[in-house]
């Protein structure tokens, strides 16, 4: 069983809508043994990094994400992908679950803000079963964006600003992008991940 956590401000319906049309069972949750017993952990999120951060204190599921990610495939999807990250800077600096280290700062570019739109991929060479979405289009809707070393970086994306796009760091991996809204290659990408994690 599949695991989206739910703290309240991810777009939880269309996330499991994504992995159910795969074939894949799902319960949205924020209940610790659902979570413990889950194969696989889904932090989807829309919203600002400072008020999810508070949310997932306040409903004591930080330590218990932290602890999850250890032995767990773990994703992070949009702002749940933010929230992977050391620190992040919207509305303040607020810690996050420091999962893979980097920062999360408001996107420096003369585009305009949020980046909205499709917007093309392009795959670095750390995991090779995600070299086939290179120039593949998909679904982005953000302000903030993850820096973060090249070592953890599978895609990024241009928006005359390099915007990491996909991260990795174990079995830990973050999509700043919306799968469940990008089409046939936003399913493609939840089974490689899905792939990946359990190889």
């Amino acid at each position: 069983m599949i695991a989206i956590v739910d703290y309240g401000m991810g777009n939880v319906a269309s996330v499991q809508t994504a992995f159910e049309k795969l074939g894949y069972p799902v319960i949205i949750t924020d209940q610790p043994d659902q979570l413990k017993a889950a194969s696989h952990i889904i932090l989807p999120g829309v919203g600002s990094f400072q008020a999810a951060m508070a949310e997932i204190e306040a409903r004591q599921l930080a330590d218990l994400l932290k602890e999850l990610a250890l032995t767990k495939p773990f994703l992070g999807i949009c702002l749940g992908m933010q929230l992977l990250f050391t620190t992040g800077y919207e509305n303040g600096l607020t810690k996050g679950l420091n999962l893979i280290p980097g920062t999360v700062e408001r996107i420096e570019t003369p585009q305009l803000l949020p980046h909205i739109g499709w917007n093309e991929l392009k795959i670095t060479d750390l995991v090779p079963s995600f070299k086939r979405f290179d120039g593949s289009y998909v679904y982005f809707v953000h302000s903030y964006a993850a820096r973060t070393s090249a070592e953890y970086t599978v895609a990024y994306t241009d928006y005359d600003a390099e915007i990491t796009a996909i991260v990795k760091k174990g079995h830990v991996y973050g999509i700043q992008f919306h799968p469940e809204k990008s089409a046939h290659i936003g399913s493609e990408i939840i089974k490689t991940f899905l792939n990946e994690v359990s190889s």
